[in-house]
């Protein structure tokens, strides 16, 4: 017998207050071995999921948030970048190695100053869509 076929789930105790022993499974469900099977095909690796993990946890700040933001409307320089997000230009500059690090942010350089702006359209739609999304009214 497979590892999968062993498989099974638990449905969660109804009581108001568990107590230790609620906590267990005490009825056994049947696994759908097809939708499992299925599950392993198509579910992040954990390589993966652990390089996601890792793209999003660098968004988890507000200041990146707010330099993606600034530059998802255009290409700017880092003094002009640090005026925007009213942040100085060295805590700015920290900021966009980290997100030029995770492929977030390119830049390009023009006699002294480096200019900034979001790596490519996946950077830009993942913006959107997050914001558009949070713009959504409540159910």
């Amino acid at each position: 017998m497979s590892n999968l076929e062993s498989l099974s789930v638990c449905s969660a105790p109804t009581t108001t207050a568990p107590v230790a022993d609620d906590l267990n499974c005490k009825d056994q469900h049947p696994v759908n071995l097809s939708h499992v099977r299925q599950l392993h095909r198509d579910i992040l690796s954990v390589d993966k999921a652990q390089r996601m993990a890792e793209f999003f946890g660098l968004l988890g700040d507000a200041n990146r948030l707010r330099i993606v933001s600034a530059l998802a409307v255009q290409e700017l320089c880092v003094c002009d970048l640090a005026a925007a997000v009213k942040m100085s230009e060295s805590a700015v500059s920290h900021q966009l190695r980290a997100l030029r690090t995770m492929r977030l942010v390119g830049y390009r350089k023009q006699g002294r100053n480096v200019f900034y702006c979001l790596k490519d359209s996946h950077v830009l739609n993942l913006y959107r869509e997050v914001a558009d999304h949070l713009d959504e009214p409540e159910d």
